[in-house]
């Protein structure tokens, strides 16, 4: 497994298992929601300055990113889709 991919599972497994969506971990890190996407998706190779502060924003290590997952381990599965909440349906006219 390639580093970036590596750090890709990782991300996406801690923000996952946290509950966090993208766009909530990109705002709350100070970058685009798709950036945090494409780096998930391994098509942008990120600044060590951009993972720390993702890890900060995480509150976990820099090194958590770099943990080579277990042999056989599945890709994290993704949280429900609904940035917003849904909101009364209004009637037809």
């Amino acid at each position: 497994m390639k580093t970036r991919a590596i750090v890709a599972w990782n991300v996406r497994r801690i923000r996952v298992n946290r509950g966090i969506s993208q766009e909530q971990l990109a705002w709350k890190a100070g970058i685009d929601r798709s950036y945090m996407s494409s780096l998930e998706r391994q098509s942008k190779n990120p600044t060590i300055d951009l993972l720390d502060r993702i890890a900060e924003t995480l509150d976990v290590q820099l090194s958590e990113f770099f943990v080579l997952p277990p042999k056989g381990a599945r890709s994290p599965k993704t949280l429900p889709k609904s940035r917003k909440p849904a909101g009364p349906r209004r009637k037809k006219k």
